[in-house]
């Protein structure tokens, strides 16, 4: 279970986010003009039903990948949630957050066992990092010495980790009293988002 806490610092795709409400926006639009005709005569036939359908299973996957995943720091931990699943560890359980080719939390769980798990987003490829070093290395060809000797290596990815470790050394608790493992969790409605619209589709194609 995910605690209500107040976020101290939350990491999101701002390009993801702008994508997955473009598509709701798209699908909104579309199905009104399904039902109600805006450019031409309404389809409320079985064509009708199964683009429909298809609109809102988009919707649950822009949900999922687009708007769903984020990084939530708050003072009792840190939550992850990835497309389907949530990570939650209080910072006692957290040992280490550290950015390779995606964010990775490693935390312990119920019986001491150590699970490292990537966070969706902020994600990079061999490629992309490659060209990302790149771009940097051209930047600070052009910055003082001592400036690009403190960028150097620096990315989104990068910064995200040391915001979240300077919280986790500031916000871990002394006392042994407080919770030290963390949970993986399924998330039921991201699940449904992606279930229900598919059943919608396979009634409306078979109607």
């Amino acid at each position: 279970m995910i605690c209500a806490m107040t976020p101290l610092y939350t990491v999101r795709s701002p390009i993801a986010r702008i994508a997955a409400w473009a598509w709701v926006a798209f699908t909104v639009l579309n199905l009104l003009d399904l039902a109600f005709g805006l450019t031409g005569k309404p389809t409320r036939d079985t064509t009708g039903a199964v683009m429909g359908s298809l609109l809102l299973v988009g919707c649950g996957i822009a949900y999922v990948l687009g708007l769903r995943p984020a990084i939530v720091a708050d003072e009792a931990g840190v939550t992850v949630r990835n497309p389907l699943r949530d990570i939650r560890a209080p910072w006692r359980a957290v040992t280490k957050i550290e950015a390779r080719d995606a964010i990775v939390l490693t935390f312990a769980q119920a019986g001491g066992k150590a699970r490292a798990m990537r966070a969706w987003i902020l994600q990079t490829s061999p490629r992309a990092a490659a060209r990302s070093e790149a771009r940097a290395q051209r930047e600070a060809a052009r910055l003082p010495k001592g400036a690009a000797t403190a960028l150097k290596g620096r990315s989104p990815a990068t910064f995200a980790v040391e915001q979240l470790n300077e919280i986790a050394e500031r916000e871990r608790p002394k006392t042994s009293e407080d919770a030290t493992t963390g949970t993986v969790t399924w998330s039921p409605v991201a699940i449904a988002s992606l279930v229900v619209p598919l059943i919608l589709l396979v009634i409306a194609s078979l109607t």
